[in-house]
């Protein structure tokens, strides 16, 4: 959810706090286990001040938390991460890769912390870049990143990683990631995978980076990749859609079921 007009989706957009909380209650109701509430685009662009941003973020926020609803505070400023605690956030979601001073401030709070791979500052767009190996690069990147993170006070458990799909990555590397998404398991944290209207899948559908389809034409794509993902052991999803949570409802109950030794239960809530 995005207390925003700008953020890439339309659909996702809630303009105001008092809009944010009427349309998250409604997501929880649908099913949807805690939602992501930023009020800062991911999209290149100028950067927002701090205070614009808790302005409209932390009303929202508090909003949801005290009607009972998990939230993930989408920042990556310190200052914003903190006021969000503060107003009952239990997650900082953090798209610019950690710095001291945020994982200083998730080891006080001990709170959730999402861990994304991103060189550089946000709102930045930079010239494509040779990994060699890219799942090789992002497991020696994130691995390196949660080393710091608990010489930082942070705990492990803390954290989940996030490959980020459409930062710093092309549309071929985005696909191998998701492609090779169980060997990023080996780093023993949770998989958020975020990729909901990605532009990637904007690309893959046109044909190409230039003509890709606007996110509003991407919600069969976006089912593709998040059903792909949650069998290749994703555990957390952030997406936009009623269509996509189904997905993941189904993908989830075939994936437990698969992983239950043969013979011993058919049931879809058993195993995994």
């Amino acid at each position: 959810m995005n207390v925003t007009s700008d953020s890439m989706f339309e659909g996702a957009r809630s303009g105001t706090a008092e809009r944010a909380i009427l349309d998250g209650m409604e997501l929880a109701r649908d099913g949807f286990d805690m939602l992501d509430v930023g009020a800062v685009a991911a999209r290149s662009g100028p950067p927002v001040e701090p205070a614009a941003e808790a302005a409209a973020l932390i009303p929202a926020v508090g909003g949801l938390a005290d009607a009972g609803v998990p939230i993930s505070a989408d920042t990556f400023s310190v200052e914003v991460a903190r006021r969000a605690l503060d107003a009952g956030a239990v997650v900082v979601n953090d798209i610019a890769g950690g710095s001291d001073e945020m994982f200083e401030l998730v080891a006080e709070r001990g709170c959730g912390y999402v861990l994304t791979h991103m060189e550089g500052p946000p709102r930045v767009d930079r010239p494509p870049r040779d990994y060699g190996d890219v799942v090789d690069y992002l497991k020696a990147w994130l691995g390196g990143r949660i080393e710091r993170a608990r010489g930082l006070g942070v705990s492990e458990e803390q954290i989940a990683i996030d490959p980020g799909l459409d930062f710093d990555l092309t549309t071929d590397q985005d696909l191998e990631v998701l492609r090779r998404l169980p060997e990023l398991k080996s780093l023993g944290r949770p998989l958020y995978v975020s990729l909901s209207r990605k532009d990637f899948i904007g690309a893959v559908l046109a044909g190409s980076w230039d003509e890709r389809l606007p996110a509003s034409e991407r919600e069969w794509g976006t089912v593709a990749a998040v059903a792909l993902a949650v069998g290749a052991g994703a555990n957390v999803l952030r997406i936009h859609d009623r269509s996509s949570l189904q997905a993941v409802k189904v993908a989830g109950a075939i994936r437990r079921v698969a992983l239950v030794p043969h013979g011993e239960t058919n049931s879809p809530q058993a195993g995994g």
